[in-house]
């Protein structure tokens, strides 16, 4: 490996393990859609307690978690095709030079590819998480009693709400494996490129959080649903 691999392997894990670290100060000086969106499934499982009939939260969770198993069964088959080349003997590995690959030696490529393997396992492993986790949430909306005081159904909300949170933030770093599965995929062509992707795949993560539409669309609904809450209170 040349200096530029060592950098720009350092930039990659340096990026895939500061992101959440960088999302949650990004979070107490200006927001961010992750952190939004607990207040608006704190707001969504409190909502839920107040309805006689949940038939539509649980169809709302079950597509969420068919989502997920889409994922899953995704990351799945990419981790089987990644794993068959690695795996496979030179004779798979040679077939790279001919898509424009950087001409290096097996053990480097052999490297690269378990880099990219490496994202889509840890990918999946958050996945299969949230889907339990998801399964059990279901199971609280379905156990949710008719509660009469205004404090206990708050109370089982906000329970069920600690329940899907993690299991929709483990959904997002598992789709956020793509992105840097796809920036390990870069080095292939060469230390440059995994650079270009790993900046490029986090600040695009980072737009997206912070600044996307969707993320300021959020930010204004959190804020009304604090202001409906604390009215409420």
């Amino acid at each position: 490996m040349t200096a530029i691999d060592w950098l720009g392997l350092a930039l990659f894990f340096l990026c895939w393990l500061g992101y959440d670290p960088l999302l949650r100060l990004l979070a107490h000086r200006s927001g961010s859609l992750n952190t939004d969106m607990l207040t608006v499934r704190h707001a969504w499982m409190t909502a839920m307690t107040h309805r006689e009939i949940r038939l539509l939260d649980s169809q709302l969770l079950g597509h969420s978690i068919n989502s997920g198993s889409f994922f899953a069964s995704s990351n799945l088959l990419l981790i089987a095709g990644v794993a068959g080349i690695l795996f496979g003997g030179d004779q798979a590995l040679q077939g790279f030079s001919a898509v424009g690959a950087e001409v290096v030696p097996v053990p480097l490529l052999e490297a690269k590819l378990g880099l990219v393997l490496v994202c889509l396992a840890r990918g999946l492993l958050d996945f299969i998480w949230s889907i339990r986790q998801m399964n059990y949430a279901l199971a609280l909306i379905g156990a949710a009693p008719e509660i009469h005081s205004e404090s206990d159904k708050v109370a089982f909300g906000e329970a069920t709400a600690q329940v899907l949170n993690p299991a929709l933030a483990a959904f997002s770093q598992g789709v956020r494996g793509y992105y840097f599965a796809l920036a390990a995929a870069a080095w292939l062509f060469g230390p440059v490129w995994l650079c270009a992707g790993v900046l490029s795949a986090f600040t695009l993560l980072v737009w997206r959080q912070s600044a996307s539409p969707a993320a300021r669309a959020i930010r204004t609904a959190r804020r009304l649903l604090e202001v409906d809450r604390e009215r409420g209170a």
